[in-house]
């Protein structure tokens, strides 16, 4: 099991861009991740949309989000 502040399993996935991005690309950036039981339904969306709102202020600690 995964807790807050435990470093991340090694991981390739790809991004909406279709480029991949694993654990290794992300070493030394501050990184957001965030996880949600089923695509397309109202609560996910709304918290995905809740992250996006939020870029502003990951942005100034310079955070990547990942959902």
């Amino acid at each position: 099991m995964i807790v807050e502040g435990d470093q991340a399993p090694n991981f390739s996935l790809e991004a909406d861009d279709g480029t991949t991005v694993t654990r290794a690309s992300l070493a030394g950036k501050n990184v957001v991740l965030y996880f949600y039981p089923k695509d397309d339904t109202p609560g996910c969306t709304k918290e995905a949309c809740d992250f996006r709102d939020a870029l502003p202020r990951f942005g100034k600690i310079d955070a990547v989000v990942i959902g």
